[in-house]
């Protein structure tokens, strides 16, 4: 009887063996297919369960039906500098150059908004950025204020019927579960030290005349990052544009114990000492993925030996490195090793 028992809890424990061990798929967008490029941010999420996430979309789709997107059921928004809200798009892929793709102007609603609107998503950013893009959703759908978002017992059923809000704040989580799933991607809300006034272009006519002259803006309340947490185990910190801070190893390390990094390169908020020294030191991930570059990083899918992101590539230690290529879609397990297209 025992040898049955312990038979039937043995299969029991392998038949979910699956389930835990499916990959989470994390697919950029940029503007120039197999390479890692300029203005390359926007970065699609799919958890095992289907919950799909747009995390800044930034310069590069074509716009809400760029084929790339496919459904969208959450859309994160770090900041509004106009280079991750999408002030503007890219024009067709593989536009322009690596250097310098080729962008038109999005209109007076952003890429983000027209998005949102466009997949029925949800926006999951701090409220005030939250009301700024859903009034502009609002704006493109000709509906009901954006409100938001409908929960039973603290989570959020996605997909949602029309564009809601998370209404969440510097600290707070988010949680959006599949139908039918058992567990939720919880979605938290974490520091950036960064900027984040939004494009003279996104405001209205009154605030761009009373605003321009001086060359001011207004800042729609702090920039972010966000640390989301999978339903395999996988647990990603989502840099957002950002000098290096203490906060990255108290609360990205130590509480949510984050093993995979998606870093934003660039100049303006971080070196390649300070960046290693984010990972190295601070986060500790198993694994960081290397996007936002603000340069051509690779030529003919290969890295450019004398690009910052090479030079940052050489200063990592026990951090393993993936250029976030456009179009290549890599599968992370639950302890944050890449298992499949890196």
């Amino acid at each position: 009887m025992q040898t049955a028992v312990a038979g039937i809890t043995l299969a029991i424990a392998l038949a979910a063996v699956p389930a835990l061990a499916q990959n989470v798929k994390i697919t950029p967008i940029g503007s120039h297919e197999g390479e890692l490029c300029a203005n390359d941010r926007a970065t699609l999420f799919e958890d095992p369960t289907g919950v799909r996430i747009l995390y800044d979309v930034g310069h590069t789709v074509t716009g809400p039906d760029d084929p790339r997107l496919g459904d969208v059921h959450l859309v994160l928004l770090t900041h509004v500098h106009g280079d991750h809200i999408g002030d503007q798009k890219l024009k067709a892929p593989g536009a322009g150059t690596c250097a310098n793709s080729e962008r038109v102007p999005a209109g007076p609603n952003s890429m983000t908004a027209e998005v949102a609107a466009a997949k029925k998503a949800a926006l999951v950013m701090t409220s005030d950025m939250g009301s700024f893009v859903g009034a502009k959703v609002q704006k493109i759908t000709g509906g009901k204020p954006i409100t938001p978002c409908p929960q039973s017992a603290g989570v959020t059923s996605v997909p949602v019927a029309t564009s809601c809000r998370s209404n969440t704040h510097l600290g707070g989580a988010f949680i959006a579960r599949a139908a039918g799933a058992a567990q939720g991607v919880e979605i938290t809300v974490v520091f950036a030290s960064h900027a984040n006034n939004v494009p003279l272009s996104l405001l209205s006519e009154a605030q761009r005349a009373n605003l321009g002259p001086d060359g001011a803006s207004i800042v729609i309340g702090p920039p972010t990052g966000y640390v989301v947490k999978f339903t395999n185990g996988l647990t990603a910190y989502l840099s957002g544009d950002t000098g290096i801070h203490t906060e990255m190893k108290t609360v990205v390390k130590e509480y949510h114990k984050a093993n995979l990094a998606v870093l934003n390169l660039g100049p303006s908020a971080g070196t390649v000492m300070s960046g290693a020294y984010a990972m190295n030191e601070l986060v500790q991930p198993a694994s960081v993925i290397l996007s936002h570059p603000n340069e051509a990083v690779t030529e003919g899918g290969k890295l450019r030996p004398a690009s910052r992101t090479a030079a940052l590539i050489k200063e990592l230690k026990n951090v393993t490195p993936h250029l976030a290529i456009s179009g290549r879609t890599m599968e992370f397990d639950g302890s944050g090793k890449c298992v499949a297209g890196c």
